[in-house]
């Protein structure tokens, strides 16, 4: 018997407490929280004014020689992108299949509530199956497949979400959330990310 959950996160950030034992049933409000995006993108364009009709141009700064950096001085490091939105939810299927039980369904409910709410209608999200190393590479993927596939599903049977906002793949047990050797169950690693790709 094999793969009988698998975690829903919403986006690449797994928080290590909803693995350790199941995560309390998430609100549509509580996800709407998370996955909304939190707007800071004003800071993309720090130093940068846009020049009123009219208005002259500022003049270029010029560096006197005592200000610049030594030649030899490290390079800043660049700034990593903010991580996409995101929540986790535990969706339960039957061992080695991709039928939703009534607990998924009761997860997936609150999900739908969150996805056709006003704050996130406009979003489009990508839903990516994984599974644990238990059987062969072939039936994972497969079975990833199928699960994200019955996510994408449910969410448009149930509360009408557009095909066009949600897209469905798997990858197996190709990107292990905990690194295990091969035919080892583990929860954490039987999941779907769902990952809120912009409008």
């Amino acid at each position: 018997m094999r793969k009988t959950s698998f975690k829903l996160a919403l986006s690449g950030v797994l928080l290590s407490a909803a693995f350790a034992a199941p995560a309390l049933a998430q609100s549509a409000q509580q996800l709407i929280n998370q996955l909304k995006p939190s707007g800071a993108l004003s800071d993309t364009t720090r130093g940068i004014k846009p020049i009123a009709p009219g208005e002259a141009p500022a003049p270029a700064m010029q560096a006197s020689p005592a200000a610049m950096p030594a030649m030899n001085a490290p390079a800043a490091k660049p700034q990593a992108m903010p991580a996409a939105p995101s929540a986790n939810l535990i969706v339960d299927f039957a061992s080695g299949s991709a039928v939703l039980t009534p607990q998924a369904r009761a997860t997936l409910d609150q999900l739908g509530k969150a996805l056709t709410s006003q704050q996130l209608a406009a979003y489009h999200f990508k839903i990516v199956g994984h599974t644990d190393t238990t059987g062969t590479a072939p039936q994972n993927q497969t079975l990833s497949e199928q699960r994200a596939d019955a996510v994408k599903s449910y969410l448009q049977t149930k509360f009408g979400v557009a095909d066009t906002r949600l897209q469905a793949s798997g990858v197996g047990e190709a990107d292990l959330a905990v690194q295990t050797p091969p035919n080892t169950p583990n929860r954490q690693n039987r999941r779907v990310e769902i990952i809120n790709i912009g409008q």
